[in-house]
């Protein structure tokens, strides 16, 4: 299964439109934020030389995001971090046995379909039970980011010289298909 990442640099322009088709979701991210003494998700003026064009900027399967998950938490319980062919279970039952972990984690604690990251820095994730019926646990991009950073060497990456990224997907990908073809 593939996952795309788009780049939307038209969502700030949108945001300052009376009709902004973002406000509930806005809503619902800066309620969350508040009750966390929080500030509001930054929304900013669009800036000049941007191009407002919609473009891909990464693809990859939900399976290497899995995976990619799975190190993590067992890294976060000071588990070995040994390969598999496939997560079957194996990735289930750590979420199960290790929930109050993974619910701590901004990389882990995030639903494939819906939720969303924000520009503000925050330790573990935000929710709400508005928030987890609708859209997924809220969080910060920077958190993200520090975790990534820190599985990466489990992962053979130099979080400060990284690899180059692969190409972004020409087109949106199919939910079944893979994000590169094979």
């Amino acid at each position: 299964m593939a996952c795309d990442l788009w780049l939307v640099p038209l969502v700030d322009v949108l945001c300052h439109t009376p009709d902004n088709p973002f406000a509930e979701e806005l809503a619902q991210y800066n309620k969350v934020l508040a009750e966390n003494g929080l500030p509001p998700v930054p929304v900013y003026q669009y800036m000049p030389g941007l191009s407002g064009d919609v473009a891909p900027v990464a693809g990859f399967d939900y399976d290497a995001l899995h995976f990619l998950r799975r190190a993590h938490l067992l890294q976060l319980c000071g588990l070995p971090l040994a390969p598999v062919d496939e997560l079957g279970g194996d990735y289930e039952q750590l979420l199960e046995m290790f929930e109050s972990t993974a619910q701590q984690s901004h990389l882990v604690w995030h639903y494939d379909h819906a939720g969303a990251y924000v520009p503000l820095d925050f330790a573990h994730p935000l929710s709400n039970d508005e928030l987890l019926a609708g859209g997924g646990p809220l969080g910060s991009s920077q958190g993200l980011l520090r975790e990534l950073e820190q599985v990466a060497p489990a992962l053979g990456i130099d979080p400060a010289n990284p690899p180059a990224p692969p190409a972004p997907p020409p087109a949106p990908t199919e939910l079944e298909q893979p994000a590169a073809p094979a």
